[in-house]
């Protein structure tokens, strides 16, 4: 049946309605006091009845699979009245099937930053974020190049960027995400209704023990928001949803009052965020592991790799740095200042109830599917980014000549291009070895493209190239043993796919470049390097701190000019 999930700060697991109700009337006037006071200080919702979509039957179709669009408005806050109404004249008129889902959208006709919105939703959770890279737009796509067929009822436009709160339906296990799992979120989703999509993300290692900072996440964690604002290049568009299945008694009803529980949140006063830094100063920083510990794990990692008859000719060993600050960070205006200068990487944050954000600025694409056409792409090696014309010439030089980053390289391209051949009719590289330029490093890259036989492979794409050499290693199974053996944290999703399923198109970054944000307790910033013949020690410990800068140097203090 539904859950009612509530935050794990005082509640640590997903309770009926009637045991929560219990479980309130048990706490003293005292200490509920005290709780209520906790849960005020922190600033968002108790707890939200939703639906688990992994809960219903997803051999059986949903009734109504719909998006209704209203009349386009010049506000915010008349977009928000609007569908108010609609979803109170949904109420009055319900259709008769028995499950579905509906979108109803307000295109808005100004163009409003999708982060600048959820920023002004407070702590509304849960919250999702997904930006696409602005960049593409203006890069050739390899998917142009591959004759797929549109499909009737579908759409080109794409959403720039794309914020929720609440979930219409959401979609969590503890077990390793499986086809049966992808069939429940596809049951809600349509080529005829190309915006309902479900956002989300799985975590690196399915099967590894979860940490506490990573329990509200599951083995993977999707959603279709409730209240959701597309920005697109011109206009913009609120959206509520709501997703019924009495299969699994959550009936229309109750899915139309948490919907309207939810829009009595939302604000319309938006203001553009500052992309300036955060002014948050870093108190103590803790890497996992230590310097110390890190350098025996390169040497012990290259024995391994060296040893005659080794399968093994990379693995990916990354670091968790714990960084404690003045104050408490806000992850969403911490993710509008590395938007700023990401505007070549894929910009996420997930936010379950009761969960840290994971917040991510990631350059790097896993695949993107539209329609029979799907494309991925290859990256890997780092340098830093020159200080002048001349110097970043010579930097992306030694780059290209770099036998030990060409051949980190190669193999990521390589093993790509291999699992593409799997489950595609042909496959297309171009160009085989370019450099791709970023704010701070720049990287070995090559795009890849194939056709698929039918569409229905797309949990095939995600299974066969996730993890990939470049956040794993190769072969797969080797790495992750030898990952396991050698790190002492839970990546949890870092280096997991991250994005969205759609009707007609999905797409997913690769989950690095990322952090895990908790109020009162700092972030925990992710980052990994490749381990192949020829690394260094030293070298790969300081492109850790390299790949890590993008986070630390975005919150600290602009410094002052002194007269």
């Amino acid at each position: 049946m539904a859950s009612l999930h509530c935050s794990s700060y005082f509640l640590g697991t997903n309770l009926t309605k009637q045991n929560s109700v219990a479980i309130f009337q048990s706490y003293s006037p005292t200490s509920f006091t005290k709780l209520a006071s906790r849960v005020s200080r922190q600033r968002f919702l108790l707890c939200s009845l939703a639906m688990n979509g992994c809960e219903a039957d997803h051999k059986e179709p949903l009734g109504t699979v719909e998006t209704r669009t209203l009349s386009t408005v010049t506000s915010p806050a008349i977009a928000t009245e609007k569908l108010i109404t609609a979803v109170s004249n949904l109420k009055t008129e319900p259709p008769s099937f028995s499950s579905g889902i509906i979108r109803l959208q307000v295109p808005i006709d100004q163009t409003i930053g999708a982060i600048d919105w959820l920023h002004a939703q407070d702590d509304a959770l849960p919250r999702s974020f997904f930006s696409c890279r602005r960049s593409d737009a203006g890069r050739q796509d390899l998917l142009q190049d591959l004759a797929s067929e549109n499909v009737n009822g579908s759409s080109d436009r794409n959403p720039v960027s794309v914020a929720g709160i609440g979930s219409a339906v959401f979609f969590r296990d503890l077990r390793p995400f499986s086809h049966d799992h992808w069939r429940c979120i596809r049951r809600f989703l349509s080529s005829t209704s190309p915006l309902i999509r479900a956002y989300g993300g799985l975590r690196f290692d399915p099967r590894g023990k979860i940490a506490v900072e990573w329990e509200q996440f599951g083995s993977f964690y999707f959603t279709v928001p409730q209240v959701e604002f597309a920005e697109f290049g011109e206009n913009s568009v609120l959206a509520a949803t709501v997703a019924w299945d009495e299969e699994i008694s959550w009936t229309l009803e109750n899915a139309i009052e948490a919907l309207q529980e939810t829009m009595l949140q939302v604000s319309s006063g938006i203001m553009r965020l500052r992309r300036e830094s955060l002014g948050v100063s870093v108190v103590s920083k803790n890497h996992v592991p230590s310097e110390g510990a890190y350098y025996p794990a390169v040497a012990s990692a290259l024995e391994i790799i060296k040893a005659k008859n080794s399968p093994l000719s990379k693995v990916v060993l990354a670091r968790s740095t714990r960084i404690i600050t003045d104050t408490n960070i806000d992850p969403i205006a911490w993710l509008a200042r590395l938007q700023r200068e990401g505007q070549d990487a894929y910009q996420f944050c997930l936010q379950p109830l009761g969960a840290p954000a994971f917040i991510g600025n990631t350059p790097e694409r896993l695949f993107h599917r539209k329609h029979l056409g799907v494309c991925s792409e290859a990256l890997a090696a780092t340098r830093p980014r020159g200080d002048s014309a001349v110097s970043d010439m010579e930097i992306e030089r030694d780059l290209l000549t770099s036998p030990k980053d060409d051949l980190e390289f190669s193999i990521v391209r390589e093993n790509i291009r291999e699992k593409l051949k799997a489950i595609c009719d042909r496959v297309i590289v171009r160009p085989p070895k370019t450099v791709r330029k970023l704010a701070r490093v720049q990287h070995l890259y090559s795009q890849l493209a194939g056709q698929l036989r039918r569409e229905d492979d797309e949990f095939d794409i995600l299974t066969a190239l996730h993890p990939t050499p470049a956040v794993c290693g190769c072969p797969v199974d080797e790495a992750r043993i030898l990952i396991k053996q050698i790190e002492s944290f839970d990546r949890g999703m870092y280096a997991g796919p991250v994005g969205y399923f759609g009707g007609g198109e999905s797409e997913f970054s690769v989950g690095i470049r990322s952090a895990l944000v908790e109020k009162g307790l700092g972030a925990l910033i992710y980052a990994g390097t490749g381990i192949v013949s020829g690394s260094d020690s030293s070298s790969e410990w300081n492109e850790l701190d390299l790949k890590i800068s993008q986070f630390t140097k975005s919150l600290e203090p602009a410094l002052q000019p002194i007269n």
